[in-house]
């Protein structure tokens, strides 16, 4: 039996061809160093604003606590999905993928999470360990792997991606997987507010219940794709890009790398031969529910979406008065999630003059199926604003309806841990915190209709949304083998 088995995976960009490596000899600048106050204060100037709105904070007792006061959150006025920038009205699926789709993917990119790069390196995929182990009742096989981004023109940078992938060991064949965006334990340790709830005594962990399913799990390390700081924002796969220089004001943010880093991952399950491809879903609590939820948007691959308390730049709505604000997310320590673009609208501009807001992500998703989830309002808190979720998948229900799906079929916020799970956009809050544990089984019983089972399989991928690979790239394959993909043993 081989002990190691490596996959040749690459993903190769036209940049590649275009002039993308340096000359052999060549000397290279060494990535520019700026603290995030200084990068922040950079973008500040390149957008002649002198100073932001400050935002609300999360403390309850701070005089500047944000509000979590439902009688005092201000009317406001989405941008309707289902009407083109010049005012007419999309009425067909057609008109959606053709017109107004690509509208609101620009808006997004220009003004909020930041485009990615043209021409972005492949990755190749190692299997660096593999584990028979016991999950539970399941015996299992786990695979670790590592995600090396070619840098050969600019060799100063290297990005590592961290993934590990748990299938039933006996699954007797390809099988469903759910991909978990996952911050470090240390991270978790140090943030008790995003870190999961662990189950009762005796509950099975999230993991156990996915593998109950007969189905696997995969573990994606966001961090490992992009630093989680502004002064990251020169290394990582935005700095490799941009050969250690500071962003462009479209540029994209770790949120976006996140999201990229997910399809990445997804590049290579194509290939595990235990790995159901076509059924492949996507899960986040908290910043990892946003970077979930902009993969989904993005690349269809991805079959459904377990969104957790994802918040402002996830699915709440980023006009609501009510938990975290468009100005918490620009200052400094947030503001590298999003495109630099984005700080204006916490100075000169107001949320309301936003060109699009979270409905129209979620609207991005459809018509695959959505789960949105959060914790209840003692716990959890008002933060990341429940209700600005739900009223989220409300309004993105329009464009679910228009491509033949069910929405939420109700506009009245429900009560605490009340399913609304019959369409394809689906939402729960729990009785527990910052956590997406409580909903797991609601999770997953609302998934068993689309995974699983052969009749269920997602039928006819949405071949009007990028796939998400680097640039538009191809997978190239080394001698014919599954989805470009080689297996040397040594």
């Amino acid at each position: 039996m081989p002990t190691r088995h490596f996959l040749f995976l690459f993903v190769f960009s036209l940049g590649h061809v275009a002039g993308g490596q340096s000359p052999a000899g060549a000397s290279l600048s060494p990535p520019v160093h700026l603290t995030s106050e200084q990068d922040h204060r950079r973008i500040l100037e390149q957008l002649d604003i002198a100073m932001l709105r400050h935002g609300p904070d999360a403390t309850p007792q701070s005089h500047r606590a944000a509000n979590v006061d439902e009688s005092k959150v201000t009317p406001y006025t989405l941008p309707d999905p289902l009407v083109l920038k010049n005012g007419q009205p999309i009425t067909t699926a057609e008109m959606w993928w053709r017109l107004r789709r690509p509208e609101i993917v620009e808006d997004f990119d220009h003004e909020i999470y930041g485009r990615v790069p043209q021409h972005v390196p492949g990755v190749f995929w190692r299997v660096t360990h593999t584990v028979h182990q016991q999950m539970g009742d399941v015996p299992v096989l786990t695979k670790t792997l590592l995600g090396r981004v070619e840098n050969a023109s600019y060799p100063l940078i290297s990005v590592e991606i961290q993934l590990t992938l748990t299938v039933p060991a006996d699954g007797g064949g390809p099988v469903p997987v759910v991909l978990v965006l996952s911050m470090s334990p240390e991270f978790l340790h140090a943030d008790p507010v995003a870190s999961e709830t662990a189950p009762a005594e005796g509950d099975p962990s999230w993991q156990e219940q996915v593998l109950g399913k007969g189905w696997g799990y995969a573990t994606l390390l966001p961090s490992s794709v992009q630093p989680d700081n502004g002064e990251g924002l020169t290394r990582g796969i935005i700095g490799l890009v941009n050969r250690g220089q500071p962003r462009r004001l479209d540029d994209w943010g770790a949120l976006r790398a996140w999201a990229w880093g997910a399809s990445r991952a997804l590049d290579y399950l194509e290939t595990d031969p235990s790995v159901d491809a076509r059924q492949v879903g996507i899960e986040g609590l908290a910043r990892c529910g946003k970077a979930a939820l902009l993969a989904m948007a993005y690349d269809s691959r991805f079959a459904i979406g377990f969104i957790a308390s994802s918040g402002a730049a996830g699915a709440k709505i980023l006009r609501r008065n009510f938990g975290e604000q468009v100005e918490n997310l620009a200052a400094t320590p947030e503001y590298h999630w999003m495109a630099a673009n984005f700080v204006k609208y916490a100075g000169p501009l107001l949320p309301s003059e936003l060109p699009v807001d979270a409905h129209e992500l979620i609207a991005l998703c459809a018509p695959r199926p959505v789960f949105l989830s959060c914790g209840s309002s003692q716990l959890e808190g008002g933060w990341s604003d429940c209700k600005g979720t739900f009223e989220g998948a409300v309004a993105a229900g329009p464009v679910y309806r228009l491509l033949g799906k069910r929405d939420l079929e109700t506009t009245q916020f429900p009560p605490q841990e009340t399913a609304l799970t019959e369409g394809d956009l689906a939402f729960r809050q729990h009785s527990g915190g910052h956590t997406a544990g409580p909903n797991w089984p609601t999770f997953l019983t609302f998934a068993e209709r689309y995974l699983g089972r052969p009749g269920n399989r997602m039928s006819g991928r949405i071949n009007a949304v990028p796939s998400g690979r680097s640039g538009g790239a191809q997978i190239r394959a080394e001698g014919l083998q599954k989805r470009g993909a080689r297996w040397l043993r040594r």
